[in-house]
């Protein structure tokens, strides 16, 4: 919608003061600041991405070239993940105590120092260590990060905001697929290259600790009030000048038109008068962009396993535990399951990255359906999606069937994982956001650990099909599960 002249800044200069610093964020246009903000949060997201994804592409090259065991490539993954679900936990705790943005760099430098110093590891010992350093930072980056972008998304669209944020994922997912054909498949050392990759994201830290904005919520939470106000300012200044563009480009498109000279006189009088009214504040009509949407009513008084907020954690944890589960035990081994039926190391991770490609259409369509449906429809139709895709992979035979069922299963899977990072923020107050979202994360990391053990043993015990089919079983339970959350699409986050 492109706003008029008239609607572009708020008729009432006293009705801007009786308005919260969340509310005036809420109401806002998503402008070019926030689409900034988007890609700077994305960029983190995607290099973490890039390093998860890595690690399966790496332990199937270590088992061709230095022939590591099903156990040792266990390890490695698992010790990764036992990083990621302390990393989550603290990192959520840290988060709600010292700032989104200081933690969200620190975990980039971490995790990127670690993922370089990983491809000098001389022995699996080592590499084992330094996974679990990575992983660190890995699991708290992803829950502070989101929480950070649904603190500023527009009410209206946050939910699409935060599955964009999560579409990242499938480009760094995807560098992961390209680098490990390219680089890590090249040879014996092939691999260490691929890892050299991972200290991007330790560069990459000082952009987001000097280039990023603090969360208002939490800025407020710790009484730094002017901090604050000026954020919120800049934010209201970029929605404005957006406003004035697209009045100045007028209902034709057309740039640079003279307006008569009496119009251009009212006009000039009608601005000035409107910069006085105003004053200082700066920002675009509630009318130009929806009501001003309605806080949750949620109790914002005790832990995430208060009265008010057991239930939530309770099913939101259930879900988190479900999802990784079945999505690291599927994808952490489909490299490795592909080499062992016979096809090369250079065909496995050809066809991994096809299916990785499938992801980006996944997070479109969620992105799309969480403003439609909802929230918890979105997130129980792509988990439901994904016990049906796993369960067509399980039984694939042949190279058609097994692309164009991996597909599927990136396609509903990595939709599911949008949705749920747009709902995990949703559901608490900002005195407990980070901490919410990083626990649920740090006990689906439990789930993610114990997936590289579990996957060699189903083999063993009944193939493929078998293990295939337990991952479609646990996003089954993830689908009922999510149903148990509330619909929280349209509401202003709980203060």
């Amino acid at each position: 919608m492109t706003p008029s002249t008239s609607s572009s800044v708020p008729a009432a200069p006293q009705a801007e003061h009786s308005l919260t610093r969340s509310q005036r964020l809420d109401r806002l246009p998503f402008t070019r600041k926030h689409g900034k903000l988007l890609g700077a949060s994305g960029i983190g997201w995607a290099l973490d991405a890039m390093d998860v994804g890595l690690i399966s592409f790496v332990i199937a090259a270590l088992s061709v070239h230095w022939g590591i065991s099903k156990g040792d490539g266990s390890l490695i993954a698992s010790a990764g993940f036992a990083g990621m679900a302390i990393g989550a936990s603290v990192g959520g705790l840290l988060a709600d105590r010292i700032g989104r943005r200081s933690v969200f760099a620190l975990t980039l430098l971490v995790y990127g120092l670690a993922t370089g110093g990983s491809a000098l590891a001389m022995g699996v010992g080592t590499l084992i260590v330094l996974r679990f350093v990575v992983g660190l930072g890995l699991g708290a980056e992803l829950p502070v990060a989101s929480t950070l972008m649904s603190e500023f998304a527009p009410a209206r669209i946050r939910g699409r905001v935060i599955v964009w944020l999560e579409a990242f994922w499938a480009l760094g997912w995807i560098l992961a697929a390209v680098i490990g054909t390219f680089v890590a498949a090249s040879g014996p050392t092939g691999w260490r290259w691929a890892l050299a990759v991972g200290l991007v994201p330790a560069a990459y830290s000082l952009v987001v600790r000097w280039g990023m904005p603090e969360s208002v919520r939490f800025l407020e939470q710790k009484g730094r009030h002017d901090e604050a106000e000026t954020i919120v300012r800049s934010f209201e200044e970029a929605a404005e000048q957006s406003a004035r563009g697209q009045t100045a480009d007028g209902p034709s498109g057309t740039v640079g038109a003279e307006p008569a000279p009496g119009a251009a006189r009212e006009a000039s009088e009608a601005s000035e008068a409107s910069e006085a009214s105003e004053a200082t504040v700066r920002a675009a009509a509630p009318d130009a962009v929806g009501e001003i949407p309605q806080a949750d009513a949620v109790e914002s008084t005790g832990g995430i396993w208060s009265r008010a907020l057991r239930r939530r954690t309770a099913g939101l944890w259930a879900v988190w535990f479900c999802i990784n589960l079945a999505y690291y035990g599927a994808f952490i081994w489909i490299p490795t399951l592909l080499v062992e039926r016979g096809f090369t190391l250079t065909q496995s991770f050809t066809f991994t990255l096809i299916i990785t490609l499938a992801q980006i259409p996944g997070y479109a369509m969620a992105a799309w359906l969480i403003e439609v449906l909802g929230r918890r429809w979105t997130l129980t139709v792509f988990l439901t999606g994904s016990a049906l895709s796993a369960i067509g992979y399980g039984f694939a035979d042949s190279e058609a069937t097994i692309i164009a069922a991996g597909c599927a299963l990136s396609f509903f899977n990595l939709g599911a994982w949008g949705a749920l990072y747009a709902i995990g923020p949703e559901l608490y107050p900002t005195a407990v956001r980070g901490t919410g979202t990083g626990a649920a994360a740090a006990f689906g990391r439990i789930a993610s650990m114990l997936a590289p053990f579990l996957v060699p043993v189903l083999v063993v015990a009944g193939g493929q099909t078998l293990a295939f089919v337990c991952f479609a079983i646990a996003f089954a339970l993830a689908a009922a599960a999510a149903f148990t959350l509330p619909e929280q699409r349209g509401r202003a986050l709980a203060q």
